[in-house]
C-alpha cells in the first residue's frame, strides 16, 4: 500500500482483523522501509506495518510495494505516515510485535529514557503478550552533538536495569531480555542505517526486548 497523503492512515487498516491471522508486525521509525519490506516478502502469512513520521524515504518502497508479487509487490505490507507520539488509534491491540532498530532524535529520546507518554503508546497497540524490541546504537564521538542535544544518558545494561526497567514497566511492558550486539549480527536488521553502520567498531549497540502485560 501506498502511503497516505497525510497524518491519516490509509482506510485498510479498518479490515486489519481480517487479513492478519499469521500475525501483526510493526516497524516503528522504518526509515527507507527496507525491513519491512523484505520481511513481508520472506513472510507473506504475517502482515507488516511500516510508520515513520517522514513520509518522504516511504515513497519509492511503498509503491514498489503496490506491484504484483512477480515484480517485487508485497500484498501484506502497508506504510503509514504518524509519529511515535500519536499513533492511530486504528492500531490499538493489534501489534504482536513491535521493532524499533537504530532509532534517532526524539523517537530515540523515547525509548532510551522511558519516556510514558510513547511507550504508553506502543503498549496501547500490543496485543497482551505481545513482544517490543528495541535495538539503540550511539557512537560518544561521532553523535556527541546529537546526544548532548537530547540530554541521552549512556544506554548500557545497567542503564536497563536501574532506569528503563521501572519505567516501561510502569507502562506494562516487562523487559524480558537484554544485551549486546556485535557488528557482525546487525545484519539480520535488514535495514540501510545497520549498514551503513557496520562498519564502525565504535558504535555501541544494545537491545532490550520487552512483552506486553497480560
Amino acid at each position: 500500500m501506498a502511503v497516505p497523503p497525510d497524518n491519516s492512515t490509509s482506510t485498510s487498516l479498518d479490515n486489519l482483523s481480517r487479513i492478519t491471522a499469521g500475525g501483526v508486525i510493526v516497524d516503528i521509525g522504518t526509515g527507507d522501509g527496507r525491513f519491512v519490506y523484505q520481511s513481508a516478502r520472506e513472510n507473506p502469512e504475517k502482515f507488516y506495518l511500516g510508520i515513520d513520521a517522514n513520509r518522504k524515504p516511504l515513497a519509492k518502497i511503498s509503491m514498489k510495494a503496490t506491484r504484483q508479487a512477480a515484480q517485487g509487490g508485497a500484498a501484506n505490507v502497508l506504510f503509514i505516515q504518524a509519529a511515535v507520539e500519536d499513533l492511530p488509534n486504528e492500531l490499538n491491540g493489534v501489534a504482536d510485535e513491535i521493532h524499533i532498530h537504530f532509532p534517532w532524535g526524539s523517537l530515540l529520546r523515547a525509548v532510551a529514557t522511558g519516556d510514558p507518554q510513547v511507550l504508553g503508546g506502543l503498549r496501547r497497540t500490543m496485543v497482551p503478550g505481545g513482544l517490543l524490541e528495541v535495538v539503540i546504537g550511539v557512537d560518544p564521538e561521532r553523535d556527541r552533538g546529537e546526544i548532548e542535544r537530547l540530554q541521552l544518558p549512556p544506554v548500557s545494561l545497567d542503564h536497563i536495569n536501574s532506569v528503563l526497567g521501572p519505567r516501561y514497566a510502569a507502562c506494562g511492558l516487562e523487559i524480558k531480555e537484554k544485551g549486546y550486539l556485535a557488528a557482525g549480527e546487525w545484519p539480520h536488521l535488514q535495514s540501510s542505517w545497520a549498514r551503513r553502520l557496520r562498519g564502525n567498531n565504535q558504535r555501541q549497540v544494545v537491545y532490550l526486548i520487552a512483552a506486553a502485560r497480560k
